[in-house]
This record gives C-alpha cells, structure tokens and sequence, in this order.
C-alpha cells in the first residue's frame, strides 16, 4: 500500500459535508441541526469541500478528527410532501428516494425540535 500524505477534516467538516451533499438539506436546514447559523455552515461547508477536492485532486488520504460530538438520535423522521405519510429512517441509510406510501419523489426531513 502506498504511504499516502494526509489531509485532516474535522468532525463538523465531516457532518457539514453529510447534511449538505448526502442528505441534500439547505444551508439554513443544516445549520439548524448543526446548531450554528447558515453563514457559519456556508464557511464550514466551503472548507469541508475543499478538502475533499484536494484529496481527490492530488491523491491524499483524509483523517477525520477533532472536535467535542454526541450522536443524539440513530433515527431520522421524513414527511411526504404529496399524502404527508410520516415514516423513520436509521441514521446513515441517506436520504429516501421517494414516500413508502404513495411513491412521490418529493419528501422531506421533518425537525426533530
């Protein structure tokens, strides 16, 4: 195996990177459940993105560390737009492609506050 350079990404970089371009939410809707404002996640998500791009651009490993976290839910609760059928989804599995109930593409995480 190759001893690659490696690059650092912090935890809030990571979880930046997970709201907004794996489970697609706004920056406002991710800020919300970052607890930060949606200026702050646009600078962390800027960086987030930055890093990414320079490990893939130029073949470097990411290390994803740092920061004080606490994984409050293993559970996400979505609504369709269309029947408003509400439905659970486990932590990780991204975002649902369409309602369990009526099949329309247009669904949406509900906030857990």
């Amino acid at each position: 195996m190759l001893d690659l350079e490696e690059i650092r990404l912090t935890i809030d970089e990571r979880e930046a990177l997970r709201l907004a371009d794996l489970e697609g939410l706004s920056h406002e809707e991710a800020g919300q459940m970052m607890g930060v404002s949606r200026a702050t996640f646009g600078r962390i998500i800027e960086q987030a993105r930055r890093i990414v791009a320079d490990a893939l651009i130029n073949g470097k490993a990411i290390n994803v560390e740092g920061g004080n976290y606490e994984i409050s839910s293993t559970e996400r609760l979505f609504a369709c737009e269309k029947c408003e059928y509400e439905w659970h989804e486990d932590l990780g599995t991204g975002r649902p492609k369409a309602c369990p109930s009526c099949r329309h593409s247009e669904v949406f995480r509900v906030s857990s506050e």
